[in-house]
């Protein structure tokens, strides 16, 4: 998979996914991943865009993604 240039993505690589609470890495999607079932109003992106912002927020890992998640 690869990074979305359109909206609400706008070209970030970590999207987090306010309904599971999840952060995605665009630059590792794997096909399990449920970043194209996201609602619009669930995308979350960051300022700075990294990973260790999302993480701040409260993001726990995707599972297939990036790994090391919690549930």
């Amino acid at each position: 998979m690869t990074r979305r240039y359109s909206f609400p993505f706008n070209g970030n690589r970590y999207i987090g996914n306010t309904n599971t609470n999840e952060v995605h890495d665009l630059d590792n999607e794997k096909s399990n991943c449920k970043i194209n079932e996201m609602k619009t109003n669930h995308v979350k992106t960051f300022s700075p865009d990294t990973h260790y912002q999302a993480k701040s927020e409260g993001f726990d890992n995707c599972y297939w993604c990036i790994g090391n998640s919690k549930y």
